[in-house]
């Protein structure tokens, strides 16, 4: 279940092996991302996730708009 999380958690969520995915689009994402960051655009989410990401880990989506 999605919830947010603040920064603090972040740092101790990827210490521990979460997944952070950018979901900016791809010309957004080489311009600026989160270090570490795999980038999946928003509109090719559902479509990718389930071959590029471990769903036994916990996933971070970061996305800096209101989608």
């Amino acid at each position: 279940m999605p919830k947010p999380v603040t920064r603090s958690e972040i740092i101790e969520l990827l210490a521990q092996g979460a997944q952070l995915v950018d979901v900016l689009p791809a010309a957004e994402y080489a311009d600026e991302h989160l270090p570490g960051a795999i980038s999946i655009p928003l509109r090719h989410l559902e479509a990718r996730a389930p071959a590029e990401l471990d769903p036994c880990r916990p996933i971070i989506v970061y996305c800096w708009g209101p989608q």
